[in-house]
């Protein structure tokens, strides 16, 4: 019994392989740029359209592609011509009016409220790099309209209204948009009016009708100053006084400004005209009549 246990197991024996045993070698590592072995990269092959299943041969198919890029040639090209040119034109037009300084801006202020010993009014030229005639901007020359201070003041003139009517406990949202569509008709009939009697009296000028709007426009100062006023509840006697301040002012300030427009200088004028005796007798009429509407609009603009 003890001599059972004390034998030992026999050992354990591995089979012996009768082939040689084949370990595949691991790819090599593809260099940067290289595609790895066994890969082909995909190249896109063109798709040419089948026409003849469409019925046309391959003479009518190559004719109706040529025709296809020649449309679509002449549609760029036209394009290129005329929206970038018309888009260039409308922007650079823009950015003259905006060609502010501080110092402009403080000076025509005191023009638009004391224009009385303002000297002189004549635009001033300069010649551009493709050699045209050409306004200087309001950064140059005092005289030049901008878009600046009538924009300013059509904002400022919206919330001063709003402020009127909140101080009288008569404040609605609605006052904003009415304030402001107010403040636009008036500036539409007065560029009508403008405009109208130019083309009445044949004024051929090279002001725009950017010039025209701000020339419009500069009536909100004095309105504004009106408004201003009545925030203070003064007398009737002093109000009254103060908006027939502003109009006459912005009337004087017009109708010099407006002279360059509908009896143009031979010496500051891009285009040299000549006007009879009759014809200047009727556009200085017109002057005087457009300055005097201007105590109709600003006294719609103060009623708010």
């Amino acid at each position: 019994m003890s001599s059972y246990y004390s034998r030992s197991p026999p050992p354990l024996q591995h089979p012996v392989p009768t082939h040689p045993a084949f370990i595949p070698e691991p790819p090599s590592t593809p260099g940067p740029g290289s595609p790895p072995q066994g890969y082909h990269r995909y190249q896109p092959q063109p798709h040419i359209p089948d026409f003849a299943a469409w019925g046309m041969n391959d003479s009518t198919a190559q004719f109706g592609m040529q025709l296809g890029q020649s449309a679509v040639a002449a549609g760029h090209e036209y394009v290129q011509k005329n929206l970038p040119v018309w888009r260039f034109h409308s922007l650079s037009h823009l950015k003259h009016h905006f060609n502010v300084s501080n110092s402009y801006v403080m000076k025509k202020l005191q023009i638009l409220l004391f224009p009385w010993r303002h000297r002189p009014w004549s635009r001033r030229v300069r010649r551009s790099e493709a050699g045209h005639t050409e306004w200087q901007p309001p950064r140059d020359d005092i005289n030049s309209p901008d878009l600046y201070i009538p924009l300013m003041a059509f904002v400022t003139y919206i919330l001063i209204s709003a402020l009127q009517t909140g101080l009288q406990d008569r404040f609605h949202p609605q006052i904003l948009g009415a304030s402001a569509s107010r403040a636009l008709v008036v500036l539409l009939l007065d560029l009508l009016f403008v405009k109208g009697g130019c083309y009445l009296l044949n004024v051929q000028s090279s002001s725009q009708v950017t010039d025209l709007v701000a020339y419009g426009g500069y009536k909100f100062v004095g309105v504004i100053l009106t408004l201003l006023t009545g925030l203070v509840n003064p007398s009737r006697t002093i109000y009254l006084l103060v908006f027939s301040y502003a109009f006459a002012a912005n009337a004087f300030f017009l109708l010099r400004s407006l002279r360059s427009v509908v009896l143009p200088d031979l010496s500051s004028t891009t285009t040299p005209v000549t006007v009879s005796h009759a014809q200047r007798k009727r556009r200085i009429t017109f002057l005087f009549l457009e300055a005097v509407m201007q105590v109709v609009y600003m006294g719609i603009l103060i009623r708010v």
